[in-house]
C-alpha cells in the first residue's frame, strides 16, 4: 500500500480498503432500504447532484434551513441505520495509519455518484469536534479528487482516486477546500458506472 502525502495532516492511502470493496458495497443496499438515497437541497434551494444517505448515531442533512446533523432521517422521522461494524473498523484503522489514533466516528455520509455527478469545492465545518479527522473511502468507478487550500480561491490540485483508496485529513489540513470533478463515464466490475463514497466524521 502506498501512502501519498497531500500536505501536513492529510494523505491518500492507496488501496487501503481494496480487499474490502465487495463487503463494504454489500452493506449499502441494506442501509438504503432503511434510509433511501436522496438529493438534498442547499440552503439556497439548489438540488445537489450527488445522492446521499447516512448511517451512524447522526446523519448530515441539508435544506433551506441550512446544513446540520440530525439524529433522525427527516424523510421518515426514524433514526438513521446503525453504522456497520466493518465501516467503523475500517475508518478507525485508516485514521490510525494516518496518525490519528483516537478517531471515534459517529456519522458516515454515504454518497452515490452517477456519470457527470460532481461535488463542488467545500469544507466540512458542521462538526462540533474539529480535532477529529475526516476519513473518506472511495468505492467503484474512479474519480478525480480536488484538493485546494484554506481559501476557496487557492490553487486546486487533482488526484485520481480508485476503488479502495482512502483519503484522511485533519489537524492543519482539517479545513482545506476539497471536492470531486464531474464523474467520467467508466465501468467498474462491482458498481458499473457508479461511484460510492463513505465519509466518516466525528460530528458530536
Amino acid at each position: 500500500m502506498e501512502e501519498l502525502a497531500l500536505q501536513p495532516g492529510a494523505c491518500i492511502l492507496r488501496g487501503f480498503a481494496h480487499a474490502l470493496q465487495a463487503p463494504l458495497l454489500d452493506e449499502i443496499p441494506a442501509l438504503a432500504s432503511r434510509a433511501a438515497f436522496r438529493h438534498w437541497l442547499t440552503p439556497g434551494g439548489r438540488r445537489m447532484s450527488v445522492a446521499m444517505t447516512n448511517c451512524g448515531k447522526v446523519g448530515w442533512v441539508s435544506d433551506r434551513r441550512g446544513y446540520r446533523y440530525c439524529e433522525h432521517d427527516p424523510s421518515t422521522q426514524q433514526r438513521w441505520p446503525g453504522m456497520p461494524e466493518l465501516f467503523l473498523t475500517l475508518a478507525c484503522s485508516a485514521a490510525l495509519r494516518a496518525g490519528y489514533p483516537d478517531f471515534d466516528p459517529d456519522a458516515c455520509l454515504v454518497n452515490r455518484y452517477e456519470t457527470d455527478t460532481k461535488l463542488s469545492l467545500h469544507i466540512d465545518q458542521d462538526e462540533r469536534d474539529a480535532t477529529a479527522p475526516i476519513v473518506s473511502v472511495s468505492l467503484g468507478a474512479s474519480a478525480t479528487f480536488l484538493w485546494g487550500g484554506l481559501q476557496r480561491t487557492d490553487r486546486t490540485r487533482r488526484w485520481l482516486l480508485e476503488s479502495g483508496d482512502v483519503v484522511v485529513w485533519g489537524g492543519p489540513a482539517r479545513f482545506v477546500y476539497h471536492g470531486v470533478a464531474p464523474l467520467a463515464a467508466a465501468h467498474h466490475p462491482l458498481t458499473g458506472s457508479r461511484r460510492f463514497n463513505l465519509t466518516f466524521r466525528k460530528a458530536l
